[in-house]
């Protein structure tokens, strides 16, 4: 069963891998570092920009009910308290009177301190919303407040869409964006910090349709991300219990991987019913709602609410990537990433630094990095090099050797599989493009090529 599974790799070899080939790094490490905060690196801003444009282009582009919204960090103070974020925002607050390290109540077992073991006060509530000001002077009237999610620049801005983009129900508004809690103990890496990017859609509905619109996002959802190369074994959909329900949500489900630390939510789609729109009808004096031309009626619609994580995203498919073989040289580590995904999707690779072989690499190189993201690398021989393309994950490698000066071939390596192709450069980039589609390596481009076999 796949409560009883365990995952294959540890948060500490990952977080070591994202540290020594660049994805992720400690915030302002050359002071000692930032506790919770995290830096993308040169790999890891491609991956996360990748996962971005993977959701964007299912969740907007290839549709034609949804369009998407880029809204301010900082919004009017009215909107949080017309969300409920000012009163009911808070997570209960602990401190050991040993050690003074403070818990959420629910971390703690039995009253004692999970670092020392001594006794904890009685718990408060903290609001997880940071505060701050507008403007030169310190006082209520400049106070603001870094937005705790996107949703809430969607709902103030349903009026403007609606009139601008003319959608009919049901339809849906998407955004990317940074979001900022101030977790009490926030960990396990990129799992849970106090800055965090959020992908977002609140998707309109009549009401009396909200929960198969529910039940559709949901399917939609799981599915994306066992379409993007995450084994479905190591998903699942738990649902909220009425304790769990957050003052908003109507039904909620989590969408959970396996992480090293257990199963943790790594998607929420809740149904928000209309309190949202109501809300911010209340508070701003406008009337949110939608003109039915069926019913002749206007009607406060339900909201569907898929929300998931860039950097859980991107948490799990560099879990889920991992994987460790033996080979001759002790253990392979491999990136399987999704080609969609990968951070880079060719290495241009010289059999040497012979000066023979320099311009005719050279030249593939910078054809090839008008199409897609590639790496240039002649340090060490070829088969080191095969195995560091392999640990950051690109698919594809493109070999040029002394042959090539000959014959103008150039050879393709398969990250997964180390089979190896030699094609004409003429072909060069359609028969990537096609295996970057996910076509196999056997399949033969037009203009002939042959087999190598197997390659290191």
């Amino acid at each position: 069963m796949a409560e009883e599974m365990t995952p294959k790799v540890n948060m500490e070899t990952i977080v070591s891998l994202c540290k020594r080939r660049g994805f992720v790094f400690q915030s302002s490490e050359l002071y000692g570092g930032q506790a919770s905060c995290w830096d993308y690196g040169p790999l890891g801003v491609e991956l996360k920009r990748n996962i971005r444009d993977a959701w964007w282009r299912s969740v907007v582009q290839e549709r034609d009910d949804m369009v998407g919204i880029d809204a301010s960090i900082l919004m009017h103070p009215q909107v949080w308290e017309a969300s409920g974020h000012l009163q009911g925002f808070t997570d209960p607050l602990t401190e050991c009177k040993g050690c003074h390290r403070r818990w959420r109540a629910d971390e703690a077992k039995d009253g004692r301190c999970p670092s020392c073991g001594g006794e904890l006060t009685e718990p408060r509530m903290f609001n997880l919303l940071f505060k701050t000001f507008m403007g030169p002077v310190e006082d209520s009237a400049s106070t603001v407040y870094l937005r705790p999610e996107t949703a809430q620049g969607i709902f103030v801005n349903f009026e403007n869409v609606l009139a601008t983009s003319r959608k009919k129900l049901p339809f849906g508004i998407a955004q990317i964006g940074k979001s900022f809690r101030n977790e009490i103990t926030p960990g396990n890496f990129i799992f849970r910090s106090r800055e965090f990017e959020q992908m977002e859609i609140e998707y309109f509905v009549k009401p009396g349709t909200d929960e198969q619109w529910f039940r559709y996002w949901l399917e939609e959802r799981f599915n994306w991300y066992v379409n993007l190369g995450i084994k479905r074994q190591n998903l699942r959909l738990r649902e909220h219990m009425h304790h769990e329900l957050a003052h908003y949500a109507k039904c909620c489900y989590d969408i959970e991987y396996l992480f090293p630390m257990g199963w943790s939510e790594l998607e929420g789609i809740a149904n928000r019913g209309d309190y949202d729109l109501s809300r911010h009808s209340q508070f701003s004096g406008r009337s949110l709602t939608y003109f039915d031309e069926e019913s002749g009626q206007h009607i406060t619609p339900y909201v569907i609410e898929p929300s998931a994580g860039v950097d859980r995203s991107l948490l799990a498919f560099l879990l889920d990537a991992y994987d460790e073989e033996p080979d001759k040289e002790g253990i392979r580590v491999v990136l399987r990433f999704h080609p969609t995904l990968a951070p880079v999707k060719v290495a241009v690779l010289p059999l040497s630094r012979n000066p023979r072989l320099q311009p005719l690499a050279r030249e593939v190189y910078n054809r090839l990095r008008r199409c897609w993201l590639v790496q240039y690398d002649d340090a060490q021989s070829i088969g080191r090099r095969y195995r560091r393309q392999d640990e950051i994950g690109t698919p594809l490698a493109v070999t040029i050797d002394f042959q090539s000066l000959e014959d103008n071939q150039v050879t393709i390596r398969d990250r997964d599989t180390m089979k190896q192709i030699r094609v004409p450069l003429g072909v060069l980039e359609e028969t990537l493009e096609r295996k970057l589609a996910g076509e196999p390596l056997e399949v033969l481009p037009p203009g002939g090529s042959y087999w190598l076999g197997w390659g290191e």
